[in-house]
């Protein structure tokens, strides 16, 4: 895989994301992949992660994040991003948090699930129209699970794929760019979990997997099992040499990633013998392309 160095061929990849430590939890084998092979790979992180709980046994007494979590992540983001190649953008959104409860409590106000279509999109516009993305990736409607900020990514980076090529739209940020193509990430199919608990089980490892497939596959009462996923795989991306980058990616948001947690359950090697991609739905195509596809600039190169 090449890529010119001219500003004008060079491929450019946005992915678009709610917090600090989702770019490394979802598609960071393929960003390096792509880095690494000379594609412009662009991180816009919407929100400053500042009401995220500390995740990691071993920070729960560090000093930083319990003074400043916005400022550690801060760190901890520059520190993924170096380890994977690329570069990111701030969008200046504040941290919705995850409500827990029932019923769930309010929103906080002036945070970035709460803010007005439009308003949220903006920035994301101006740094689309800025650098230029020939692809976008995003998250599904159901924001690849049901927190609002995710949701709310999601939202904004449909809209900003839509807009950004419409010299009407968001007057003021910038002259018009139309990314050719966008997709959906789905790093947690349940085609990929299935694969990779098999593999463990094979190898006489223990899984902890089991739960999440039973839960997936459990029927109701009449016997019905849960209906499909909404988006299906078209595009699976070989990046398993980059596995370990992206491990070491997620291991650098140190308040969030437990070293000995569900992420590292199974080995890189294991892994790559198993399930050596990672898996995308194409959803918007301004190119031809065969599906399934191999490569996210597939119509494009």
């Amino acid at each position: 895989m090449t890529a010119s160095s001219s500003s004008e061929q060079q491929l450019r990849l946005l992915a678009v994301h709610a917090h600090p430590d989702d770019e490394s939890s979802k598609g960071a084998a393929t960003m390096a992949m792509y880095a690494a092979a000379g594609v412009d790979v662009m991180v816009a992180t919407c929100t400053d992660g500042s009401r995220g709980d500390i995740q990691n046994p071993g920070m729960v007494d560090a000093p930083h994040p319990k003074r400043d979590m916005a400022g550690a992540r801060r760190l901890e983001m520059a520190n993924a991003a170096a380890v994977l190649g690329i570069r990111q953008r701030w969008l200046g959104f504040v941290d919705s948090g995850l409500p827990e409860g029932d019923p769930l409590p309010p929103l906080l106000p002036g945070c970035f699930a709460l803010q007005p279509l439009e308003r949220a999109t903006a920035p994301l516009v101006r740094l689309v129209r800025d650098f230029k993305p020939h692809v976008i990736i995003s998250y599904d409607e159901n924001g690849g699970y049901p927190h609002p900020d995710h949701i709310m990514a999601h939202k904004v980076a449909v809209e900003a794929f839509e807009a950004a090529g419409d010299a009407a739209r968001y007057p003021g940020t910038g002259e018009p760019w139309a990314p050719s193509k966008l997709y959906y990430d789905r790093a947690f199919s349940p085609e990929r979990f299935r694969a990779l608990h098999f593999a463990l089980e094979e190898a006489g490892l223990q899984s902890p997997y089991a739960e999440r497939l039973a839960a997936w596959l459990e029927a109701d009462a009449e016997g019905h099992t849960p209906p499909a996923p909404a988006h299906q795989t078209t595009t699976q991306v070989d990046c398993g040499d980059f596995f370990e980058a992206r491990d070491d990616a997620l291991r650098a948001h140190r308040t969030q990633i437990d070293p000995m947690g569900f992420f590292f359950a199974v080995s890189p090697e294991l892994q790559r013998t198993a399930w050596p991609w990672e898996d995308y739905t194409l959803i918007k195509s301004t190119v031809s392309t065969d599906l399934p596809e191999k490569d996210l600039f597939a119509g494009i190169r």
